[in-house]
């Protein structure tokens, strides 16, 4: 066996290795081309932030600008005009009597950190330094770094990790809110605010309308703020410009990432809205965060090229009529048995697999199907027992074919060397 490379790959045991058809060196468009010289349509966006296709040519001519023009501004206690312009339009995409004030961050991960950091010292200076609890969901995903590890509520090695839990809980988002609730009667005065995902990253359920209800009536009960984490979601996913746009009134602050900037850039956005913003103004409170790579001039212009690109493709109604042909596809699927159910909203697809006795798939089994389904050419992600599809925005008739082609492949060759 040869010895792994120094680059330590994400998410996979320290030992694996790589063949050469598993090797990236380039991308373009809704492809993925490889060492050994085959090339993959990718199915899920890069990490689901690159809706625009690789290469996107306004995206990359904008942070070639920035580079040339300003390589490096700080909003360490000073603004700079590239970061003021991609605030305002962010407002503008978002709503500005939804929300009021960015803080720009590096990464999903990081932007739940500093969330996690506002609505705390939001209730301290409002003299409730009790109410330090964040509420997440079990399934959800929010990051790997400290605070956001902690809320993420999957098994990821939390324990191993020390990760500090004390001031985080996790309830269902299957069960239209009850558990939510018990918590609130339990602990309402002590949550400073509830975290959910609009479709949870980790299977691709997304939330029912009664519990999006529940929350915001619970909201109404007990004053804690909602968090909305778009990392995945936002820039029109699900088929409106953010998934919380059909919630019966906003989040108290919103989190954007992964396609802000067309995967071009590190990023994220924190949008947020009047309670918090107008509190910190009017109290002159300082909010301690900062972060060296935070809304540069290169990610302002990544992302107010993103901005144009969305309108000029027009972008709820492209990814509406994309998600029409995407669940033809899955209805198919199921119609022949292929997968046991389906999850998901618009362009954001969860394929739930079982083998031949009905049993959900572990996660090693998954894997396989994830690189059965590769082998004929095809890029899926996988998620808990089941496949994910997050298409590009730019995908038609010929890709949805291919996509077709593969996962039926594909999953037809991991089923024979799972029986």
């Amino acid at each position: 066996m040869s010895a792994p490379h120094a680059l330590w790959t994400s998410m996979l045991p320290a030992d694996t290795t790589f063949a050469p058809d598993r090797v990236a060196v380039g991308a373009a468009g809704h492809r993925i081309a490889f060492a050994d010289g085959s090339t993959r349509l990718c199915a899920t966006s890069g990490l689901w932030n690159v809706p625009l296709g690789f290469g996107n040519p306004a995206v990359a001519e904008a942070v070639s600008r920035a580079s040339r023009d300003a390589s490096y501004l700080s909003l360490f206690r000073a603004p700079h005009r590239y970061a003021e312009h991609a605030a305002d339009a962010l407002i503008d995409l978002a709503g500005s009597l939804r929300y009021r004030r960015v803080i720009f961050s590096t990464s999903g991960g990081a932007a739940n950190d500093a969330a996690m950091k506002l609505v705390r010292q939001y209730w301290a200076q409002k003299g409730r330094r009790d109410r330090t609890i964040s509420v997440g969901l079990r399934g959800s995903y929010h990051g790997t770094m400290y605070g956001s590890h902690a809320l993420s509520g999957d098994d990821l090695l939390q324990s191993v990790y020390a990760v500090d839990r004390r001031s985080v809980r996790h309830v269902s988002a299957h069960d239209d809110g009850e558990e939510l609730a018990t918590l609130m009667a339990r602990e309402g005065s002590r949550v400073a605010s509830v975290v959910v995902e609009p479709i949870l990253g980790s299977g691709a359920h997304a939330l029912s309308d009664a519990f999006v209800d529940r929350l915001l009536a619970l909201r109404e009960e007990y004053g804690f703020l909602v968090v909305a984490d778009e990392v995945a979601t936002g820039f029109g996913r699900t088929g409106t410009m953010f998934a919380t746009d059909t919630w019966p009134a906003a989040p108290d602050v919103l989190i954007l990432s992964k396609a802000l900037t067309n995967g071009a850039m590190g990023a994220a956005a924190l949008l947020v809205g009047q309670e918090i913003a107008v509190a910190f103004t009017d109290g002159g409170w300082t909010f301690v965060h900062g972060e060296t790579q935070a809304g540069t001039p290169m990610c302002a212009a990544a992302i107010l090229a993103v901005i144009d690109e969305l309108r000029r493709i027009d972008v709820e109604s492209a990814t509406q009529a994309l998600a029409v042909e995407l669940q033809n596809l899955v209805r198919s699927w199921k119609t022949e048995q292929l997968i046991a159910d389906s999850t998901g909203r618009g362009c954001f697809v969860g394929l739930a697999l079982r083998d031949e006795h009905g049993q959900e798939l572990s996660g090693a089994a998954v894997l396989r199907v994830v690189s059965a389904i590769a082998d004929h050419g095809v890029v899926v992600h996988p998620g808990p027992s089941a496949i994910e599809l997050i298409p590009a925005y730019g995908f038609g008739a010929p890709e949805l074919r291919e996509v077709d082609t593969a996962v039926r492949a594909g999953l037809a060759e991991a089923r024979g060397a799972l029986s």
